[in-house]
């Protein structure tokens, strides 16, 4: 399934607008060429880390520039307890192996892995690390890109609820995980139960609601066009507050991505969706202005 949005178009109509797209499988696979792909929220050393459906990405598409937004490696799970199988070891050997190959990567540390800020400023060969960085699209965005978690503190969740939902988002994806083995046994795709349940909880949408608009608000105050951030595992496209809002998700729930075609044009793709409609599933897209 892909997710498309065009800033501008968006930006100039105030009625959203949605529209279904086929999306045709093919026999053959071709390599997908874009100009910029976004990534964030992989947690390589988690156990939830979906590396499967990631490798199959980046085997599939050839972005010229690649930018990861923060939580690429889980440290913090790593600390509790080590897991790193080796789908996660090929899925750094395939980011250094296109940084080696020519692709630009720009590296935005997140929380989960914030001992890699002290590296900011610094490239090892096509490998550039940035506390936050701002992008420019073929079309002339200018997008402030950054991890998420700067908006904690705005969004005024205090230490007691966000330890209380930090419990519960473990037991949702312990959940969301056994529930998948069983789906896969029974030969159907994946499907986020974590997302799910995320999106029919009053506190939890209003807590998504609070953090785009101080991500909105950080783009504006520096005077650029749009955001691109992950942090929450939300993916989505929208104008806040005359703001282009970007947020690539997760590869732990969602499997998103989202990826400036050479034409500028944002679009914001669901990888699990585009892997059962490559399988032969019915496949659509949604096409969505806000």
């Amino acid at each position: 399934m892909n997710v498309t949005f065009d800033a501008h178009a968006a930006a100039q109509d105030a009625e959203p607008q949605v529209q279904t797209v086929q999306v045709m499988a093919t026999s053959k696979q071709p390599p997908i060429h874009v100009r910029t792909a976004f990534l964030s929220d992989i947690h390589l050393g988690s156990r939830e880390c979906r590396a499967d459906l990631l490798l199959d990405f980046l085997h599939r598409v050839q972005p010229e520039e690649l930018i990861l937004v923060g939580d690429i490696v889980d440290l913090w799970s790593l600390k509790r307890s080590f897991y790193w199988p080796q789908a996660h070891n090929n899925v750094l050997r395939t980011l250094l192996g296109k940084a080696k190959h020519g692709t630009r990567i720009v590296y935005v540390p997140g929380n989960h892995d914030i001992e890699l800020r002290e590296y900011a400023g610094m490239a090892f060969g096509n490998l550039e690390i940035h506390r936050d960085y701002v992008h420019t699209t073929a079309e002339g965005l200018k997008l402030l890109v950054l991890h998420g978690d700067e908006f904690d503190g705005a969004v005024k969740c205090s230490r007691w609820l966000a330890a209380v939902g930090s419990s519960a988002y473990d037991f949702t994806m312990f959940l969301n995980r056994h529930f998948n083995a069983i789906r896969h046994r029974l030969g159907y795709g994946y499907w986020s139960l974590a997302g799910y349940l995320k999106s029919r909880v009053g506190n939890a949408m209003q807590y998504v609601r609070s953090f785009e608009q101080a991500a909105a608000h950080e783009a504006r105050r520096r005077g650029l066009d749009g955001v691109v951030c992950g942090h929450i595992h939300r993916p989505e496209l929208a104008t806040v507050n005359d703001v282009v809002y970007c947020n690539d998700g997760d590869w732990v729930e969602n499997c998103t991505v989202l990826v400036e075609k050479r034409n500028g044009r944002l679009e914001l793709w669901n990888w699990a969706e585009h892997q059962r409609s490559a399988a032969g599933s019915p496949p659509a897209a949604i096409v969505r202005a806000a």
